[in-house]
């Protein structure tokens, strides 16, 4: 029995030291979670179907819940437009820790798809989207490496420059 509890409280501090691995990676990436923002339509923030958590599209947000605008090709750089899928990546951090409750879960990042607001001749998508991805691999290492779809499209909601979603594994 005695065995038994040294080897429950191993573990039990184990998990705990390796439980907090994310929120201490964002701690020192200098990111803060904002708070998740209400669906503006007849929809779900997040959708959990057994261990795979379908997030609905978010968009780059200001601090004052203002979303940033701007068309690829036409008013907004690349590097510009990497910073808003960035942001956009950390707005689905605050939508999945808001549903998971602890990034921790996260198995693996499943699946992104990137929409990016451009003018017909812009062919840069991929290069956008990366601000996104780059974020993914900056906060889970090896789990946050993903399949990825980088389209460019005429218009997004509220002239946003990006639009992403993701598929995300987590632990049961």
């Amino acid at each position: 029995m005695k065995y038994f509890f040294s080897l429950f409280l191993v573990f039990g501090l184990l998990q705990i030291s390796l439980g907090q691995q994310v929120e201490q990676k964002l701690k020192e990436l200098k990111i803060e979670l904002p708070t998740v923002s209400k669906p503006i339509a007849n929809y779900v923030t997040a959708n959990r179907v057994g261990n795979l958590i379908y997030l609905s599209g978010k968009g780059p947000q200001n601090a004052d819940g203002s979303y940033i605008k701007g068309k690829l090709g036409k008013d907004m750089s690349i590097e510009e437009g990497q910073k808003a899928a960035r942001i956009t990546g950390i707005m689905l951090l605050a939508a999945l820790k808001s549903e998971i409750g602890d990034l921790d879960k996260v198995k693996s990042i499943v699946k992104v798809l990137g929409m990016v607001n451009c003018t017909p001749d812009f062919e840069s998508q991929p290069m956008v989207i990366n601000g996104f991805s780059n974020l993914m691999v900056e906060v889970f290492g090896e789990k946050g490496k993903h399949a990825r779809s980088a389209v460019g499209v005429a218009a997004l909601p509220f002239g946003m420059p990006v639009e992403i979603e993701m598929i995300v594994e987590v632990m049961p």
